[in-house]
């Protein structure tokens, strides 16, 4: 079972409190919410203000926000650690094989493109002679006279 105790608070007049001055009672206040903020507002930081909610969430909760956070952070920088050793492996794999591939498939390919206008020379060539021609296209044509047994 649990008890209730009503316990009376000690009036204590801090200067700066907006709820107790030195001439107010319980149910009335003299200073305004307005006007005491306003003057907190230039002595209290921003980190001041987020290391007093520490003192609002309770050490439990505080620790395993704490421990999420950190397992999170863990988990995002081994992936990151891991996506990058992919993209660098597949990276140096690419300019260390497709590189030299590529280079040779286009050479190749400039091979075929020349041997094709090759052949095409060459039948243009046998369209182009005339038809009672004392050579055939495929012999070489002989260059000037040449002595006997030679």
């Amino acid at each position: 079972m649990v008890k209730v105790e009503i316990v009376e608070e000690k009036e204590q007049h801090d200067p700066r409190s907006p709820y107790s001055s030195a001439s107010s009672s319980r149910t009335s206040s003299s200073v305004s919410l307005s006007s005491v903020g306003s003057e907190l507002d230039g002595e209290e930081s921003f980190y001041e203000r987020i290391v007093a909610l520490a003192d609002i969430i309770p050490p439990t909760t505080r620790q395993s926000i704490s421990s999420r956070i950190s397992k999170t952070t863990g988990f995002l920088k081994g992936t990151g650690k891991v996506v990058g050793n992919l993209v660098w492996i597949v990276t140096t794999s690419a300019l260390l094989v497709g590189l030299p591939l590529a280079l040779v498939l286009e050479d190749e390919a400039k091979i075929v493109q020349q041997e094709k206008e090759m052949l095409a020379q060459q039948q243009g060539a046998q369209m182009l002679a005339p038809p009672g021609s004392m050579y055939p296209p495929n012999q070489p044509q002989q260059k000037g006279v040449s002595p006997p047994g030679f």
